[in-house]
């Protein structure tokens, strides 16, 4: 049987981090339920695999505690469940930027559909810029988007500083896995004066999910933080796995870890 694989997120002011963290890993572990929840002082991200009507619950609940009626979930599917437990965690932000006057829930940059995506892509003007890790972008990223080359979200804005300063009034789009890193991206270039950023609705997993492989501008696969290591159109499981030395992403087949240079045979399973 399929195991169904959520993800969503929301930004808004959190108090009683501890009683929530208590209270929805009580309920997760009575649902059978497994995956990250994330919990700070400016919201929640989550990605948990499970049955349907379990995951509804537990997003109710979430939902309620938010004080929103509903959450904006992403849906997916492996044949194996993609983590072995469920854990609720607090963490300082529930995605890393290292900015704590940043604040999405404020302000953030134009959401672009996937069905406008493409059209934005091949505009001119438009500076395309992937957010994501290095290695998250070795692995596959849109047609002609500028890979930053950074090895973890909070080196962001040192290449915003060293690169994007001279074009503060060019369009500026952004997309990244689920969405999340371009709402803190975005946020953080318009307090820095920029006067026009997109982001990409619901990320690449919502572009892979919604676009048609014949009209589709993605190119390789899209790396996810679970067992499944990488999803292809249509949010099918993708074709690479984890090295065994460092954890990098490698394709089935490839003999030579780039990062740690370990000479291994990859196979993904899932």
């Amino acid at each position: 049987m399929a195991h169904q694989v959520t993800t969503f997120y929301h930004f808004t002011r959190l108090d009683c981090l501890a009683e929530k963290q208590s209270r929805w890993q009580g309920l997760c572990d009575r649902l059978g339920l497994k995956g990250t929840i994330l919990l700070a002082e400016e919201g929640v991200n989550a990605t948990i695999a499970g049955e349907s009507e379990a995951i509804e619950e537990i997003v109710k609940t979430i939902a309620a505690d938010l004080g929103i009626t509903s959450l904006p979930q992403r849906h997916s599917w492996a044949e194996t469940t993609p983590f072995q437990r469920l854990k609720v965690k607090i963490k300082p932000e529930i995605v890393s930027l290292g900015l704590p006057q940043v604040t999405p829930e404020k302000q953030v940059g134009t959401y672009v559909s996937p069905q406008q995506w493409n059209e934005l892509l091949q505009d001119p003007d438009v500076v395309v810029i992937d957010t994501r890790n290095d290695y998250e972008v070795a692995i596959g990223t849109f047609q002609g988007a500028i890979n930053p080359r950074t090895k973890r979200f909070r080196q962001f804005p040192d290449y915003v500083k060293n690169n994007l300063d001279q074009q503060k009034n060019k369009k500026v789009a952004m997309f990244c896995t689920g969405g999340i890193r371009c709402e803190k991206a975005s946020a953080y270039l318009l307090a820095e004066g920029f006067s026009e950023v997109y982001h990409l609705q619901g990320g690449i997993l919502h572009y892979l999910e919604t676009v048609s492989p014949a009209e589709s501008l993605w190119q390789g696969e899209c790396f996810v933080f679970d067992q499944r290591v990488a999803v292809q159109e249509g949010l099918k499981v993708g074709s690479h796995a984890l090295c065994d030395g460092c954890g990098y992403p490698l394709s089935v087949g490839e003999r030579h870890c780039p990062q740690c240079g370990l000479t291994v045979a990859v196979s993904n399973e899932l």
